[in-house]
């Protein structure tokens, strides 16, 4: 496999606008998930933006960046666009996909992702992590990953859902939205049209599994800090230590 790490970043977020360039630390939040990513050693890390300050910021920090239209509605697409643009011949097989707004997500869980990679038939990898706290299990910002377990901490999805599922004794599992994907599966993605469930559920990955792709997850030991509020942005300056993105 050849992977390529992509980053997608915009400044359009209604909840914390401008978030990527938000300090921690003093460094832009997004370098410092630059940093996570390269950290990880997966393969080559390019930040897809629509912003040319986002871009400026990736590249001061000796980064790399790609530019993408403005029209994209999910980070699928824009990472798809930048896909195209950076590697038109087509040597990347794997791209994985990791949210510019988890700053405090771990190498070892990026790495994580590629597990199932190595398996054919998984279009894309994805990853849980079990769920412990009692609000959490019934929380509907807290995804869920229905699956089987196949061992070695990994499982194919069978479903997403905002809903306390599955029922009965057993652990749950919080669904984290980092993605490693097939090339070819994710060009195939990008041309479905939004799935009865995936509208239903607001859940995007859902798309893929109506359109019969196979999605295996690994388990992993904690979920990152996704940064949406100035709430989490404290949080995340508590969780990193001064230097995390030198």
């Amino acid at each position: 496999m050849r992977p390529l790490v992509l980053i997608p970043a915009r400044m359009a977020s209604t909840r914390l606008p401008g978030k990527p360039m938000l300090p921690i630390h003093g460094v832009p939040m997004i370098v410092h998930v630059l940093r996570r990513a390269q950290e990880a050693d997966v393969g080559d890390v390019v930040v897809a933006t629509d912003t040319a300050a986002i871009a400026d910021v990736v590249r001061a920090a000796g980064g790399t960046a790609v530019m993408t239209g403005d029209q994209h509605v999910s980070g699928s697409d824009r990472i798809h666009e930048a896909l195209t643009r950076l590697d038109p011949d087509g040597r990347h097989d794997v791209v994985v996909n990791v949210q510019g707004d988890l700053p405090t997500i771990s190498p070892a869980a990026i790495r994580a992702s590629m597990v199932p990679m190595a398996d054919a038939e998984v279009a894309l990898a994805t990853l849980v992590a079990e769920i412990h706290d009692v609000a959490d299990r019934t929380a509907s910002q807290v995804v869920k990953m229905v699956g089987t377990p196949l061992g070695g901490g990994r499982h194919r999805a069978l479903y997403f859902t905002r809903a306390t599922a599955p029922w009965g004794e057993g652990p749950l599992w919080h669904h984290i939205g980092l993605y490693a994907w097939r090339r070819s599966a994710l060009d195939r993605f990008v041309t479905l049209p939004p799935s009865v469930l995936e509208l239903r559920e607001k859940l995007e990955q859902l798309r893929a599994l109506e359109a019969g792709m196979r999605i295996d997850a690994m388990e992993v030991a904690e979920v990152p800090l996704g940064v949406d509020t100035p709430a989490d942005l404290a949080k995340a300056h508590s969780l990193l230590p001064p230097g995390a993105a030198a």
